[in-house]
């Protein structure tokens, strides 16, 4: 009788394992909605900055900006009206550079340093900039924060949705043709 219980358990035990397992289904969160809104918000905040700048551009009687398609303005201190290469990706340029609020406060100090064209890290919109640049041109950049460092800042000295703006010069220019 003992065998006959353990027999009916241990057959009752393989019969119920070897069901399959059924699949769950997903929660529903609707985080598509979510993000649609936060999407929807940061476009109203953009346009609001690129109209603050705008105005911001327009009553600025030094300089005379010019509107980029890539989101920034840019106003050249020096021009240079002889050469005509501008760099191309992967050239390697010498640049200095400073950050500055809207203020004119200084938030980096002015430093040179070389970057290849497209192919390292950098503010977003003065990777496009300095693609506009001849050798020997110094340009202010006015740059908003979603061209700049966004939503994060840098996490050091600016601040969250920042404009900034940077006078750049281009120093030197190696075009990756003559490696």
């Amino acid at each position: 009788m003992k065998h006959k219980t353990i027999l009916f358990v241990l057959a009752t035990l393989v019969v119920i394992s070897c069901k399959e397992p059924q699949a769950r289904r997903p929660k529903q969160q609707g985080t598509t909605n979510f993000y649609k809104e936060v999407l929807k918000e940061n476009k109203k905040l953009n346009a609001l900055e690129k109209k603050r700048l705008e105005q911001w551009v327009a009553k600025d009687t030094i300089k005379e900006y010019k509107s980029s398609p890539n989101g920034f303005w840019y106003a050249y201190i020096t021009k240079d009206t002889l050469n005509s290469y501008t760099p191309q990706v992967e050239d390697l340029v010498m640049l200095s550079y400073d950050v500055t609020d809207l203020h004119g406060m200084v938030l980096y100090e002015k430093k040179e340093r070389s970057y290849k064209v497209d192919k390292e890290d950098f503010i977003p919109a003065l990777q496009d900039g300095i693609k506009l640049m001849k050798k020997g041109e110094t340009i202010t950049f006015v740059i908003p924060s979603y061209r700049a460092f966004g939503v994060t800042g840098d996490g050091n000295k600016i601040a969250v949705n920042q404009p900034i703006q940077s006078t750049v010069t281009l120093i030197d220019i190696k075009s990756k043709k003559e490696e």
